[in-house]
């Protein structure tokens, strides 16, 4: 909600500057901790010197052009001005404002002479958005309509300055976020009640004063609720003798401020009202209403009405909920006659609009059930200023005041104008069928500052409460026994029970916890003492969030970018990738190419190394923390759902050795034990694990005896490779799964003690088919070495001349070491010469010569 900082000075005398810059920002500050969060602070007024009063004279089409117009004005220089315009909401006789050539906007957006389809633009008429007066873009602002003999409006002096015409001096405006548990903030005068509250200041609240005359309003007009379960209660005020006419320009400059088009006075000010103590109204044009009355009952099935936007809106089409009788009801406001001229909350209709023509207005203020409101708009897709404010809930005992309030302005408006006011009928037209009953809070002091943890007493709560509308019921307080509330003492006694009526503007406060939260904000967060956390327990990682964070780091490590990809896909982008059974299909994809949730992360990972190879950064690691979909072995039951890291290793000289590289220092930083990696599983087992992965260069990470399969390690299949378009020679892959290797046993954290003798290395080269893992070898040789064996390296890999087709030469070093003495030489060779028998007598392997 936009509050302008001149608006909120007329209800509490804030003595703030708008010129003040860090005056502006500690008031802004004060309203964070009011709750009521400022988005954005917009500076107003400025630059608007050389914008003037102009009326439309002519308005004519452009050849070849079909969203610009040719408009001639008359600012008051001798000769009119032609324009070029895209807006469409004025005609000929109205005041719109003109920048000229050489005009200088809020911005520093100059106005320069151009041609535009073969027409000369010397200005530009503005919106309100583009000279900062509002948000609204969609049109011109115009100023006043046109008068009816086609000479410029009273009051109106063509050339005149835009800003002293409105009177516009520099303000400020406030973007505030006002939470649905605040409704009593979606108006000036609640914002400006906290404020007021705050700073110890008196608040202004507009008490009208409208003079009534003959006829009884009921001779012309009638209200009726025939839906009390929607409709809480139905106002009607009658005006007669209108004419056409502007609102007043404080009440145009605060509606522009407030980002609302001005539009005529009736409507602007029951605008104004809504903005001003949150109580939408609604005029019909009395003399376009059927029976001239109103009544609001409940829409039957399929019913229709057009809406002030010319849409035809559709009611009563959602089905009834069980136990929730009024979950399919709309509220419909009908003339006398039944007809629909409005949706309840929402938005009047087009039948009985107000416009230039209108002589007399029924006037609607209602409660409408706030629930009910909010269904309607949803279901019809129709979210209003008016709805926003029912859904939350308005002030019950705020009716007549906003009734009376709009009455005032449109009188003022005619005085403004020079013109007879308008007769207003007296007694309001009231049909209440749910009256209003103040809701009664206990709070017990005592409970309230252990929320806070404060040491307020129970004055010092009545204290900060009184002014923003709580008052005492009955004797105010009650001990135990009904004793009397004891004024100056610490409220710190178990049985001490305030009784708060909660005030009429506030639908939000039910509970005690209410109560302390207005506490709160009243008596300042920044004034309550921090307290830690009772619970050590609070915001405890679990065993996956924390490896979550630790893989992250290790990667990061390891030179590897964080990536982010879709878990919904194209299908034919993983079959490239190897899968191709087992995917699960959406039933009702947005797009055909993105129909499946993805069933691994190779082709996601592989699509975002050809999209950086396209942007010539085609070197590069990257990794993904995100789940996998497959299907159930069982029908009927849902999908299976994995979270999964991988690793994508595409740089220069990356490959199978680099993923194990890669593999091997996750598992040193976790402290992981008995996870074997598993070559074999290519041919025994070549299921989802390894699809899209080098039959020769790739194998599966499992638990030592257990068979639980940890994830796949390797290099990324050739033929995957190019037909992701990529020109990287290898590219090695990691892939785990999180869940299983949170539950992977770990060795002990336990220092080993470091022998102080020196170490010795002994080279080993077989020769192996390339069926045998490299692992299956690291793995015998670690066996055969005893306890003296301190490590086993794979650090050649050799195939070529001297060797058979299918063979290769893997050559190992391992480092023996004693913890009591020096090994002798007669004791390595031993060692050296098991570690050789027990790979010849498991393995189809040999001793390279």
């Amino acid at each position: 909600m936009r509050a302008p900082l001149s608006w909120l000075q007329s209800l509490t005398p804030l003595e703030v500057a708008p010129t003040d810059g860090p005056a502006v920002a500690d008031l802004a500050a004060e309203l964070d901790a009011l709750g009521l969060v400022v988005e954005s602070v917009e500076r107003v007024g400025e630059g608007l010197g050389d914008v003037v009063l102009a009326r439309v004279l002519e308005i004519g089409p452009i050849a070849g052009a079909d969203r610009i117009r040719r408009v001639v004005v008359d600012n008051g220089s001798p000769e009119p001005v032609e324009v070029v315009c895209g807006a469409w909401n004025f005609q000929v006789g109205d005041i719109v404002p003109l920048a000229p050539v050489g005009a200088v906007l809020p911005g520093g957006f100059r106005i320069d002479r151009r041609k535009m389809k073969g027409v000369v633009s010397n200005g530009m008429i503005c919106s309100a958005r583009e000279l900062t007066l509002g948000d609204d873009h969609e049109g011109i602002l115009v100023l006043a309509s046109a008068a009816a003999d086609g000479s410029a409006p009273r009051g109106v002096e063509l050339g005149r300055s835009l800003a002293d015409h409105l009177g516009i001096s520099a303000d400020v405006v406030f973007d505030l976020a006002v939470e649905p548990n605040r409704p009593d903030c979606l108006c000036m005068l609640g914002v400006a009640r906290d404020l007021a509250a705050r700073f110890r200041l008196p608040l202004h609240t507009p008490e009208p004063v409208i003079s009534e005359s003959d006829p009884d309003a009921g001779e012309l007009a009638s209200v009726a609720v025939q839906a009390p379960e929607l409709c809480f209660r139905f106002t009607g005020r009658v005006l007669t003798r209108l004419a056409p006419m502007p609102a007043p320009t404080l009440v145009q400059r605060r509606l522009a401020l407030a980002g609302m088009r001005p539009i005529n006075a009736v409507v602007d000010a029951s605008n104004y009202v809504m903005l001003e103590l949150g109580q939408p109204t609604h005029p019909y044009d009395l003399d376009r209403l059927g029976g001239r009355g109103l009544l609001a009952r409940a829409a039957r099935r399929g019913e229709t009405v057009v809406t002030l936007d010319g849409e035809t809106r559709t009611l009563g089409t959602r089905p009834p909920r069980p136990g929730d009788p009024l979950a399919a009801l709309d509220c419909l406001i009908c003339n006398a006659d039944d007809e629909p001229v409005g949706i309840g909350g929402v938005m009047g209709g087009r039948s009985s609009e107000v416009d230039d023509a209108t002589s007399a207005v029924l006037l609607e203020a209602a409660l409408f059930r706030p629930v009910a409101v909010g269904r309607t708009a949803r279901s019809v897709g129709l979210r209003t200023e008016a709805s926003v404010r029912f859904e939350r809930g308005v002030d019950p005992e705020g009716v007549e005041r906003a009734s009376a309030r709009v009455c005032e302005l449109v009188v003022q408006a005619a005085e403004s104008a020079g013109m007879r006011p308008p007769v207003i009928s007296r007694r309001l037209l009231d049909d209440y069928p749910a009256p209003f009953s103040p809701v009664h809070v206990a709070a017990r002091p005592a409970r309230v500052n252990a929320l806070l943890g404060t040491q307020l007493t129970a004055d010092d709560m009545v204290g900060l409460l009184a002014p923003i509308g709580y008052s005492l019921g009955g004797d105010g307080a009650a001990g135990p026994a009904g004793g009397e509330r004891t004024g100056g003492e610490p409220a710190g006694g178990a049985g001490a029970v305030l009784d708060f009526v909660a005030p009429s503007f506030r639908p939000d406060v039910h509970h005690e916890v209410d109560v302390a939260e207005d506490v709160a904000r009243t008596f300042g967060y920044r004034n309550i003492a921090r307290t830690d956390r009772r619970s050590p327990y609070v915001g405890r990682l679990d065993a996956v969030q924390q490896l979550r964070r630790q893989i992250r780091r290790i990667l990061c490590g390891l030179g590897a970018h964080e990536a982010w990809t879709s878990s919904i896909v194209d299908p034919a982008q993983h079959a490239r990738a190897g899968f191709r059974d087992g995917v699960v299909a959406l039933t009702n994809p947005m797009v055909a190419e993105e129909s499946v949730l993805r069933p691994g992360l190779l082709a996601s990972l592989l699509t975002a190394v050809r999209y950086n190879t396209g942007h010539r950064h085609a070197f590069i690691r990257l990794f993904e923390i995100g789940n996998v979909f497959s299907a159930s072995e069982v029908e009927g039951e849902l999908p299976l759902e994995r979270e999964r890291v991988a690793l994508i290793l595409a740089r220069e000289g990356d490959g199978a050795a680099s993923a194990v590289e890669a593999w091997r220092t996750i598992e040193d930083a976790l402290r992981l034990e008995g996870v074997d990696l598993d070559q074999q599983a290519v041919d025994t087992q070549p299921g989802r694990e390894l699809a899209g992965l080098h039959q020769a260069r790739a194998g599966v990470l499992a638990l030592r005896g257990e068979g639980v399969v940890l994830g796949s390690v390797g290099e990324v299949d050739p033929g995957v490779t190019a037909a992701f378009g990529l020109p990287h020679d290898r590219i090695g892959w990691l892939e785990l799964d999180l869940v299983t290797l949170a539950a992977a046993p770990r060795r002990s954290d336990q220092a080993l003690p470091v022998s102080r003798y020196p170490s010795s290395d002994v080279d080993l080269a077989f020769v192996a088919g390339d069926s045998v893992p490299a692992a299956r070898l690291l793995e015998v040789l670690r066996g055969a070495g005893t306890d003296l064996c301190e490590s086993v390296e794979l650090f050649d890999v050799y195939r070529g001349r001297g060797l058979e087709e299918g063979k290769r030469s893997l050559t190992f070093r391992l480092r023996f070491c004693a913890q009591d003495h020096t090994l002798t030489d007669a004791e390595v060779a031993e060692l050296r010469q098991r570690c050789i028998e027990a790979v010849q007598s498991v393995l189809p392997a040999t001793l390279r010569s």
